[in-house]
Parts: C-alpha cells; sequence; structure tokens
C-alpha cells in the first residue's frame, strides 16, 4: 500500500469502528476544556475528571480562579501530578485572560500559546474541540501509531503533525485525531498492544489479511 492508501483505509475503519466521539475531557466550555487539557499532561483523562469536578466547586471562571491561591489550587489538583507548576500556570493564565481577554478563552493559536502552560498540542486541541478549527494534536497514541502504521519517520511530535496533516484531509482532522486516540488506548497501548486485535497495523502490512481482520 501507498501512504495514501493506508491513510484511506485506517480512516474507513475508524470510522467504522468509532462513528462518535465525544471528548474524553469532561468540560462545559472553552475555558474548563483549556484547564482540563492543561492537567491532562502526564495524567489520565479519567483521573482529571475526577478531580475537575472539585476545582469547579471553587472556581468555575476566569474570574472566580483568580481568587483561590495558587497554594490552593496546588491542594486540588495535586492527585494530577506536576501540581506546582500547573497551579502557577492556571492562576497565571486565567489573570492574563482578564488582564488581556476580557476574561474569554481566544481563539488564536498565537494568543492561547502564550499563554503559560499552554503548548502547541493544548492549544490545538482547544482550536478544534471548543471552536471548531481544524487541527490535528498529536498525543502519544497517535505519535506512536502514525510510527507504526508507516505514515511518519516518529522522530518527533511537530513532524508527525505535518505528516498527518499532508495525508489526511483537513476536514477530517478534528473527529480523526479523537478516532486514533481511541484506537491506541483499546487496542494499541505501547506497553501491552494487543496484536491479535491491531488489525488496522497488520493489514496496512500484509494486504491479504484485510478480510480476516475486519471480522475480529
Amino acid at each position: 500500500m501507498t501512504k495514501k492508501e493506508k491513510a484511506t483505509y485506517i480512516m474507513t475503519e475508524l470510522e467504522r469502528l468509532y462513528p462518535e466521539t465525544p471528548i474524553p475531557l469532561d468540560h462545559f466550555d472553552a475555558y474548563s476544556l483549556l484547564i482540563s487539557v492543561l492537567l491532562s499532561a502526564q495524567c489520565t483523562d479519567e483521573r482529571v475528571n475526577k478531580i475537575t469536578p472539585l476545582l469547579w466547586e471553587r472556581a468555575r471562571t476566569p474570574q472566580e480562579m483568580v481568587l483561590l491561591t495558587v497554594d490552593e489550587i496546588r491542594e486540588i489538583i495535586r492527585p494530577c501530578g506536576l501540581s506546582p507548576a500547573k497551579s502557577k500556570a492556571i492562576h497565571r493564565l486565567s489573570e492574563m485572560l482578564l488582564e488581556l481577554h476580557d476574561g474569554q478563552v481566544p481563539n488564536t493559536f498565537e494568543a492561547l500559546e502564550a499563554l503559560p502552560g499552554v503548548g502547541h498540542k493544548t492549544a490545538s486541541v482547544v482550536m478544534s474541540q471548543a471552536f471548531g478549527v481544524p487541527a490535528f494534536p498529536v498525543d502519544t497514541h497517535i505519535h506512536r501509531l502514525m510510527y507504526r502504521w508507516g505514515l511518519t519517520s516518529g522522530k518527533n511530535v511537530d513532524v508527525t503533525e505535518k505528516d498527518a496533516k499532508a495525508l489526511f484531509p483537513r476536514e477530517k482532522w478534528n473527529k480523526l485525531h479523537l478516532q486514533i486516540i481511541f484506537y491506541g488506548r483499546e487496542y494499541s497501548p505501547a506497553r501491552a498492544a494487543r496484536m491479535d486485535k491491531d488489525y488496522i497495523t497488520v493489514a496496512i502490512g500484509r494486504k491479504s489479511e484485510i478480510a480476516k481482520l475486519k471480522s475480529i
């Protein structure tokens, strides 16, 4: 298969497996999504979803968040890991939203990435899922699977994002990146890939296996 053929096959199979793509992080607006994505760094979505309700009880808006101290935020989010840095980022970015954006989450990559604790991946998630702007956030699942599928060199996440955007239609990016994450979590985790079920990886390498593996 060529890379384009692989990409088409992958999109077809992922659409069959995951026709619906709910955002894994619980949130109620762009601000809560931004905070949740920031907290998810080196932390599972499941744990973030257990912690954020405790945070929302104290502060649901930038206006409320800045009334908390950094120490108070840190105690709430401690189970998410990296709490000293994350708490400082949450407090300061909330201040900046009030100072620079009238308390609203900005809808440009430039403005988002200027906020503390917000890198390109976090900005991409917010742009795609909160504002519907085509983006392709690359997490560890996407980076690993794109390499396993032979669609990128695996050099770094920037290269993987560039290769993904070149291969997949722009209008598919926002849904597809979630579908790949769901597939990676269910069938192809880094440490315990279910090779008996990981039929996409096998099928694109051995064309004769496709029909059999589709029925697994």
